[in-house]
């Protein structure tokens, strides 16, 4: 019978998820390459061209390439003949406690501490734990003696845009997978890979969509020789009728929303039909291998020649207008246009869910804000922590909406004068904006560690017990951004707003 260890198995999760966390698979790069290459549109080239450059500086740093490091899925593919011994003493570990363990090793591995998202008492007190445990464990038990693993760290803006519906066996798949991307927004930072899960039952479906992630692109090849079955029809016609609605790159117009389109299917009821729809991000990561005969599995990096032709920075001519944010007033903000491209400098505000709430509830009270927002911008993040040599951690926008409730009444009461984030806003807070005269701007999801290189000075101000979510203020030197929403309430995102509560 083989064996494997315990501590072998946590090592190898640990181990690829560090490599994931700052390595896109190669097939995924040379996608956004080829993406980037016949791109049309210049606020979508130029998201991609963000999204490439942040890749390589990511994979050159072993930093994170996206802030949101994300819940950890493993796969487990077991063989009955398999044992996983202890070499220590005690008992051998489950398995929840193997990649749980593993899951705390790589989250706060010193050299490249990732972000903790995960929190518990959902329902009450919403306390992190600290060291984004615990994983969610899959086990698949299998013949033989192998152990097959996937790891994947999945953002929460992929999961936040999960559908689901039970159809019947007549309607279009299709169809239905087409009507759900509008309404999806941008919020799940595309361009990426759509997973759909085909039969089965609920449950069994949503995780055929995850499931399906996790498999290399091919579309390519597929469009060469053309579909041989009903499932690859199925992937050439979403991909094909999701690229020609124009969302593109950052929903911000373009000719490539989806890279690939992937499918699984499973038998089920006759008078059924369910389909799950989840998406992955620009922030793709995952790593699957086999156990090895002995010692714990290692992930070399790619070749640096994957990254051929790709600057090691934004180039001048990307350029966008130069903003002094220290001296910036509403006269200025008010003459920029929607899909402008700017270049920010000096000192900007964070803020988002947790701090919010905390300013909101001030407001309500009528009490002084632990910081004045008139005249000045906010970023929507929460970043990762700081290694030697960093101002900040990676520190990408998160999904602007969740704040639109809280929007317009710091706009009328605060002085507030921008918002930074990705995605698209409410119809409530694009009214807020216009009346007010601000702006929203948006960051390009999934390269938050090319933001970070222009953020030079940062210091918490207010709210420091909240961690990742306190308020920061940080110095930045031309960090790149896209006017999303004007003083006029001109809208750059080519995705539906979002109906006030629909979020």
């Amino acid at each position: 019978m083989r064996c494997v260890y315990a501590e072998d198995i946590e090592a190898s999760l640990c181990n690829a998820l560090q490599a994931a966390s700052h390595t896109h698979p190669p097939d995924f790069v040379q996608a956004l390459k080829a993406a980037h290459a016949c791109e049309t549109q210049p606020a979508a080239r130029q998201a991609l061209l963000q999204l490439l450059v942040n890749s390589k500086l990511s994979a050159r740093a072993r930093r994170p390439v996206c802030q949101d490091t994300g819940v950890v899925h493993v796969y487990a593919r077991l063989g009955m003949d398999l044992r996983i011994r202890h070499a220590g003493a005690g008992p051998t570990p489950s398995l929840q406690a193997i990649a749980d363990r593993a899951v705390a090793r790589a989250y706060t591995e010193p050299a490249n501490p990732l972000r903790a998202s995960m929190i518990s008492d959902p329902l009450g007190l919403r306390r992190n734990t600290g060291d984004n445990t615990p994983a969610v464990l899959h086990v698949e038990l299998a013949e033989g003696d192998g152990l097959s693993l996937t790891v994947a760290a999945k953002g929460g803006g992929g999961d936040a845009k999960a559908r689901y519906a039970m159809l019947r066996p007549s309607d279009s798949v299709a169809d239905w997978v087409v009507s759900q991307l509008p309404g999806m927004g941008a919020g799940w930072c595309p361009p990426g890979v759509l997973g759909l899960g085909v039969g089965g039952t609920p449950e069994q479906a949503m995780m055929l969509a995850k499931r399906a992630l996790f498999s290399p692109i091919d579309m390519p090849a597929l469009r060469r020789r053309g579909p041989a079955d009903a499932t690859e029809r199925l992937r050439l016609q979403v991909y094909e009728r999701v690229n020609a609605l124009g969302i593109g790159a950052q929903g911000l117009g373009g000719d490539t929303t989806v890279l690939d389109v992937k499918v699984l299917a499973a038998p089920s009821h006759a008078a059924l039909l369910p389909v799950a729809l989840l998406p992955n991000c620009a922030a793709t990561r995952y790593v699957s291998f086999d156990m090895p005969a002995d010692g714990p599995a290692s992930f070399p990096a790619p070749d640096p020649a994957l990254w051929h032709g790709i600057p090691d920075a934004l180039p001048p001519e990307a350029g966008g207008t130069p903003v002094n944010l220290d001296t910036l007033d509403g006269r200025e903000v008010a003459g920029w246009r929607a899909g402008q491209t700017l270049r920010l400098s000096g000192k900007l505000l964070t803020g988002r869910d947790a701090a919010h709430q905390r300013l909101a509830a001030l407001l309500e009270r009528g009490e002084p804000l632990p910081v004045d927002l008139r005249g000045r911008t906010l970023y929507y993040v929460g970043p990762v922590d700081p290694v030697a040599g960093e101002a900040v951690g990676p520190a990408g926008p998160t999904t602007s909406a969740r704040m639109d409730k809280f929007l317009p009444r710091l706009l009328a009461e605060t002085g507030l004068l921008a918002t930074i984030g990705k995605a698209e806003r409410s119809e409530q807070a694009v009214a807020a904006i216009a009346r007010h005269g601000a702006a929203y701007l948006s960051a390009v999801g999934g390269a938050a560690y090319l933001v970070s290189r222009a953020i030079t000075a940062a210091r918490v101000v207010a709210f420091a017990d909240l961690g990742m979510e306190a308020i920061y203020e940080f110095e930045v030197r031309d960090m790149p951004v896209t006017v999303a929403i004007d003083a006029r309430g001109g809208v750059a995102h080519k995705v539906f707003r979002l109906h006030d509560g629909a979020r």
